[in-house]
């Protein structure tokens, strides 16, 4: 990829975070000015550096789904870690927050402080509703009635049922049986593919990763569905531009079609069997609740990939880690497994922009929140400030072991509070058994080529270019 090319990403994920507003500082000097009692605001300079070193990054490389190239570029040239050291100049300068910037169309705050973030996920839905403007726009690509972006009865009625048919409450998924065996399957055809060729690539764990959804989500009549794969991507890469980009309605509907025919055939041993069972309304709208679980597990995967790199280069935690695969033979609850995909989400956030949007005027130590704010949440700030935490660049998966609570540090890997991922406890039980079933009699490494500093993990990592050796 060219220089040029590199600058043109880079750019169209400003203007794509920002709008077009930004382009010029006249636009930004409009904005409203502040009342006595607003929060502080950020100056010019700093908004327009917030949004090249934060906001433009994160666009660039894929908010609904990835641009393998940009994220390589990202772990090139560090952009995540100066992402975070732009979030501490801000904190270091303006303090707790939080903290408004100078934006002329919208407005908009960005939160600074550990407390705050409590708070705001907190008190979700209300005040800070998840449905933000952003969220809105680019979910109603392929899910315009999912939970995610539903708000009053239709959010409370659809957040049941996701926690319901995902088993949101329990560590282990009531289709644990089901589930396990087909984690073994697909194990064993990534194993093979490695044998042949002398490693595993991200293609081969993807492909296989991807059949493990499909036949988790639908039941075995979907675990070679290539169409409904295909629309998936098609109408995620839409969603990438979110209002930038007209919706297509019509493979938005081929999409929901094929998810309705797998559900009318309710597979027994898949969640659409499980569905099958579940009361439901007219709000509840079964079928448009099934992308998100699509589009969450895409990110379990690159989870998956990149905690077997973190194994891979951390011989004392792998170890760790077979003893817990032989003190539970069942696998279906590995604490240090579990606690080692928590680590990996930690250190490279699949979700880096937590947003909410307040729905009412809410009022702080430092002044006063106006309704409809979008509320910003950078994960990695927090999950990777240096100047703060000890173990920011470090694989610690100790801190997954004991009970979080409000009192600790925000690490906030699956969100938290009322709209925290619903599907927690499944990715966690799939992730984990599928970590253990790849370690299970091997040894496994990083293929030449490839390293990580164990001293201090890179802000990127780029799991498209991860590449393994196994050694029976």
């Amino acid at each position: 990829m060219t220089k040029r090319n590199d600058n043109l990403l880079l750019a169209a994920g400003v203007l794509g975070a920002f709008g077009v507003g930004l382009v010029t500082g006249k636009a930004l000097v409009r904005s409203t000015p502040a009342s006595d009692d607003a929060l502080p605001q950020a100056s010019l300079l700093d908004t327009i550096a917030l949004g090249l070193d934060v906001f433009a990054p994160a666009v660039a490389k894929g908010a609904i789904i990835r641009r393998p190239k940009v994220v390589g570029l990202a772990e090139r040239f560090a952009l995540d870690r100066r992402a975070v050291q732009r979030m501490q100049k801000l904190r270091n300068k303006y303090g707790e927050g939080p903290l408004m910037l100078r934006l002329p169309i919208r407005k908009q705050a960005v939160v600074l402080a550990p407390a705050h973030v409590h708070r705001v996920l907190n008190e979700s839905p209300d005040p800070f509703s998840p449905a933000s403007t952003e969220k809105r726009a680019a979910l109603s690509h392929f899910e315009p009635k999912g939970v995610l972006i539903s708000q009053g009865e239709e959010r409370t009625e659809r957040r049941a049922y996701n926690e319901a048919v995902l088993d949101h409450r329990q560590a282990v998924h009531s289709l644990v049986d089901s589930f396990l065996p087909k984690v073994e399957e697909e194990v064993g055809r990534m194993l093979a593919i490695a044998r042949r060729r002398g490693e595993l690539d991200w293609d081969a764990f993807a492909r296989g990763w991807y059949r493990l959804v499909r036949r988790v989500v639908f039941g075995e009549s979907a675990a070679d569905d290539q169409e409904l794969n295909d629309l998936t991507v098609k109408l995620r890469r839409n969603a990438n531009w979110a209002i930038f980009h007209p919706k297509d309605r019509q493979a938005r509907e081929r999409f929901f079609e094929r998810i309705a025919g797998y559900l009318a055939r309710a597979e027994p041993g898949s969640l659409a069997g499980m569905m099958a069972g579940m009361p439901t309304t007219p709000r509840t709208e079964p079928v448009q609740q099934v992308p998100q679980w699509l589009f969450a597990f895409d990110a379990a995967g690159m989870t998956t990939f990149r905690a077997l790199a973190l194994l891979a280069t951390h011989p004392d935690q792998a170890a760790r880690a077979r003893k817990d695969m032989r003190s539970d033979p069942a696998r279906q609850h590995l604490p240090f497994l579990r606690a080692t995909v928590l680590e990996a989400v930690r250190l490279w956030p699949t979700t880096p922009m937590i947003l909410r949007q307040s729905t009412r005027a809410t009022h702080w130590d430092n002044g006063t929140m106006p309704a409809d704010t979008g509320v910003l949440v950078y994960a990695p700030f927090f999950h990777r400030d240096d100047q703060r935490l000890p173990h920011a660049d470090l694989f610690t998966p100790e801190l997954w072991l004991k009970e979080r609570s409000d009192k600790d540090w925000p690490l906030v890997p699956f969100s938290e509070g009322a709209a925290g991922c619903p599907g927690r406890n499944l990715v966690l039980l799939l992730a984990s058994s599928m970590l253990a079933a790849l370690l299970d009699g091997r040894a496994v490494e990083l293929a030449p080529g490839r390293r990580l500093d164990p001293a201090r993990l890179p802000g990127t990592l780029d799991n498209y270019t991860l590449r393994f050796k196994f050694t029976e």
